[in-house]
């Protein structure tokens, strides 16, 4: 399945749970102090609630792409996904923000840590076998720009993955704003359209597409929601 909605908290839990057996849950009280003191942060890298994208993530770039394929993780400031692939041997990986503590983060002898907007990164064409964003693309959300970069970072039959707030039916944000930039949760109308723009970019689903969902199991700024997780593929 390549659009996903997060169903329940017992997924989460069981996610967290699947992330500690393999040794790659950056939230693990041993590993969660080895990185802070390795990666100079007021907080701790990875969080509770993402548990069940990060999962998803790992297992879809375990299950398509291979260890030495280049991988980038947008808005990559205390994100789990590139330490957790590092610890899985993929060689080749890479990661964008605009925060300049990125520099400093969890492997820098091995992974590229680059300070910019990953809207206009300074990457080369056709670079990545697979680019992830974890609860990213809804902060100051702009398709265009963000899909014609994917596409030029992509070489063909790559994958762009995704997770976001989503709730089937539009939640109106208001004023809130999280990183100086405006919050979108995505509707099931607005993912489908941002499918259908993604189209035009050469970049398609390739598999099953699921918007339903009952519960919101996150809870943020008054708001109650859940998260949807996306996988799109380059055309060759």
């Amino acid at each position: 399945m390549v659009m996903d909605v997060l169903q329940s908290r017992s997924q989460i839990d069981r996610a967290r749970t699947e992330l500690k057996r393999r040794g790659v849950s950056m939230l693990d009280s041993r590993v969660k102090r080895a990185m802070r003191k390795l990666w100079r942060l007021n907080g701790a890298i990875g969080d509770e609630i993402k548990s069940w994208d990060v999962l998803k993530t790992v297992e879809f770039i375990e299950q398509r792409v291979p260890r030495n394929g280049a991988i980038l993780d947008i808005g990559a400031y205390a994100s789990e996904i590139l330490p957790a692939l590092h610890k899985l041997d993929f060689t080749h990986l890479a990661g964008v923000d605009l925060n300049p503590q990125l520099r400093a983060g969890p492997h820098a002898n091995v992974i590229r840590y680059e300070v910019a907007d990953f809207m206009a990164t300074p990457f080369a064409d056709s670079s990545f076998a697979a680019i992830t964003a974890i609860s990213v693309i809804e902060h100051g959300f702009q398709g265009q720009r963000l899909l014609s970069e994917i596409a030029r970072l992509l070489h063909p039959g790559g994958f762009f993955i995704a997770s976001f707030d989503y709730w089937p039916q539009k939640v109106d944000t208001g004023d809130q704003r999280f990183f100086g930039l405006d919050w979108l949760i995505f509707s099931e109308s607005e993912v489908r359209s941002l499918i259908q723009e993604a189209r035009g970019y050469g970049l398609a689903p390739v598999g099953a597409l699921r918007f339903d969902t009952s519960e919101r199991p996150v809870h943020c700024a008054g708001l109650h929601y859940t998260f949807g997780w996306l996988a799109l593929e380059k055309s060759a």
